[in-house]
Formats: structure tokens, C-alpha cells, sequence
């Protein structure tokens, strides 16, 4: 059953309580202010207006330099064909076929992280070292800070953010150009959602919550409608019922094509296909928040 903003019993949440979630970071993590590659500033991709626009937005030297790969997709006849195409390549490119289980004689085993194994990992937890890299290509390729990894990220400074670094620096996840992996996912998606409708407009997506320690309010727009600082990474679902398994609070948007890393669509085999998980890069959105 729908309800309007307030807490699960009906009644709106005390004032101390509202003052606690509009107390937004300082800093760097009120805008997206970190430099970024894809050529239009990280300020305005940070903000509710960026979404509106849905402007299409392309990491710089990615489809160039990979032009074998963009023409192979534009033969294909489906969907299907399509994303095995991209996982050939990627195999190809990255070493990522299946290897055998012990190493040849002499030879040491060598650890090749890929793009499945962030997105596995993502899935079993956001806040892993998987998800931290995931975390750490937005902040390096779009400009956006990440606000929350285990717990909320204010300070450059702080505990919290030494955590996150460490995470997302580790070297076990962070080889085998996984970043120039992620671009070359992030432009294949892109690829994908307007082949054939290059007008398509924002998909309307669903996310479950069950607090606002990571989704600080920006804005109060009425009884059902806010303004939401989502983290720089962020799952949704496509399904409303799906949402409501993972929080009480159902957050429904609409998320511009420029801002969709991953959707379940892409690929024929990947770890997020039993939920309908759709991986977007975050910052301010307009949301109608209701009760299940």
C-alpha cells in the first residue's frame, strides 16, 4: 500500500530526525567537482537538471579506439548476437577466456580481474573492494565523489575515506586495465540502449530502502516528492516489486540513458540477471518516495 513520505507508521518523523537527514556533507560531496573525461562539467552531471536534460554523454577515445569493436556490433541482428559479440572481445582484448585449472610447468598463475568479477562482486555486496573500484571508474571517468562505501564519506581526511581507498586501490581487483574494462562496458551499454531510437527517453526505475543514511535529502518538494544525493554507483530495478524485497521506502526516478552503466539486457550469461539489477551513476535525483 502506497503512503506519503513520512515513517512507516504514517506519522512525520521528528524534527531532529529530518534536520539528521538533511545534513549534507561538506565540500567536495555537496557537487561533483572532481575532473572527469567526458567533456562536460561534473557539477551539472551531479544535478537533478543533468537527468532531465538526458543529454548523451561519451568517455573520451573509447569508441575511437575501439572501432573494430562498434562495427562488429552494428552487424549483429539482435540483442543476443550483440552481447556476444562485446564478450568475445572483451575475452579477446583481455585475456578473460577460461584458463586451464593448474598452470603449466614453470609457469605462475596470474590473477586477471575483469568487469564479471566487479559485477559479481557488486552483487554480493556493494560496499566490497569490487564495489569500491566500481566506485573509484565513476569518480575518475564522470568527476562524481562517491557518499557512501560501508559508511558515509564526508571527509577526505577522515577514517572512512582511507577504508574506501584502500578498497578500491587493492591490487587483487585493480589490474588487467579493469578501468579501460569498465569504459568499454559503460560505452557498449550506451551503444545498446539507443541502437535503433537514438531519441529513447530516461528508463523509469525503482530502488528499495529502508533508512536515508545513504541517500541524504537535498530538497523537499512535497508530501511524496525529494530531492535525493544517490551515491556515485547505484543499484535499481526496472520492477517496482522487486524494489520493495530490499526496503519498506520504494524510491521511484527516471535515470537518463547517460547515466546506465549496466542493464540485464546486455549480456546472454552475468551475476546480476536474477534481480533485474540495473547499475547507474548517481548524484541528485527528483524521486517520488511511497511506502509499500
Amino acid at each position: 500500500m502506497e503512503g506519503s513520505f513520512t515513517n512507516q507508521q504514517g506519522t512525520p518523523a521528528p524534527a531532529e530526525e529530518q534536520q539528521r537527514r538533511n545534513d549534507l556533507p561538506e565540500g567536495l560531496w555537496r557537487r561533483g567537482d572532481g575532473t572527469n573525461l567526458v567533456g562536460v562539467p561534473s557539477g551539472f552531471i551531479a544535478g537533478a537538471d543533468f537527468n532531465a536534460a538526458n543529454r548523451p554523454l561519451h568517455i573520451a577515445g573509447v569508441r575511437e579506439m575501439n572501432r573494430p569493436l562498434f562495427r562488429m556490433l552494428e552487424q549483429t541482428a539482435n540483442e543476443t548476437e550483440a552481447g556476444e559479440a562485446f564478450a568475445a572481445y572483451m575475452a579477446t582484448m583481455f585475456g578473460l577466456s577460461p584458463r586451464p585449472s593448474a598452470p603449466a610447468e614453470g609457469e605462475r598463475r596470474r590473477y586477471r580481474t575483469s568487469y564479471l568479477r566487479l559485477l559479481r562482486g557488486w552483487a554480493y555486496d556493494s560496499n566490497s573492494p569490487e564495489g569500491a573500484v566500481l566506485k573509484g571508474w565513476v569518480e575518475s571517468r564522470f568527476g562524481l565523489f562517491p557518499t557512501y562505501h560501508r559508511e558515509p564519506l564526508r571527509r577526505f581526511d577522515g577514517q572512512a575515506w582511507g577504508r574506501y581507498v584502500d578498497d578500491k586501490m587493492g591490487s587483487r581487483f585493480h589490474n588487467n586495465a579493469i578501468f579501460s574494462q569498465l569504459d568499454l562496458l559503460y560505452e557498449y551499454a550506451q551503444w545498446a540502449l539507443r541502437r535503433g531510437a537514438p531519441d529513447r527517453g530516461p528508463l523509469k526505475l525503482f530502488r528499495g530502502v529502508n533508512d536515508f543514511d545513504e541517500h541524504p535529502i537535498v530538497e523537499r518538494i512535497d508530501k511524496r516528492w525529494v530531492i535525493l544525493r544517490l551515491n556515485n554507483l547505484v543499484s535499481f530495478t526496472s520492477e517496482r516489486a522487486i524494489a520493495s524485497c530490499f526496503g519498506d521506502c520504494i524510491l521511484q526516478t527516471e535515470v537518463p540513458l547517460a547515466k546506465v552503466l549496466f542493464l540485464q539486457t546486455l549480456l546472454p550469461r552475468h551475476p546480476l540477471k536474477g534481480e533485474d539489477e540495473i547499475l547507474a551513476i548517481g548524484g541528485d535525483y527528483l524521486v517520488r518516495a511511497t511506502y509499500w
